[in-house]
């Protein structure tokens, strides 16, 4: 069972940037997940993947899965370019992208 090491993305509802600055270490399964006849909800015996822990840096996510000998899998992120705006922009006599709606 491999820890996965990712930096999460920022929620697609909100402008915010508060959790993505963080980077999260969490298992992945091996194995697959059964169906609860009586709930419908997909159920593990594997305990592990309710584990979720979040490091400063990328760094040390990284020494802490090798100190404690846990084969890992570091995932890039990729960061959007974000353009400052403001909401008068969007009404601008000479805008230079068209409107999408």
């Amino acid at each position: 069972m491999y820890a996965k090491i990712y930096r999460p993305r920022p929620s697609a509802m909100s402008s915010g940037r508060a959790n993505a600055q963080h980077w999260v270490l969490e298992f992945d399964s091996d194995e697959p997940h059964a169906i609860d006849p009586l709930t419908g909800n997909a159920i593990s015996t594997d305990t592990r993947e309710q584990i979720r822990m979040t490091f400063e840096t990328l760094e040390e996510a990284v020494a802490f899965a090798k100190a404690n000998d846990m084969p890992h899998r570091v995932h890039g992120s990729t960061d959007t370019k974000r353009i400052p705006r403001s909401y008068s922009e969007n009404f601008d006599f000479n805008r230079k992208l068209p409107w999408t709606h």
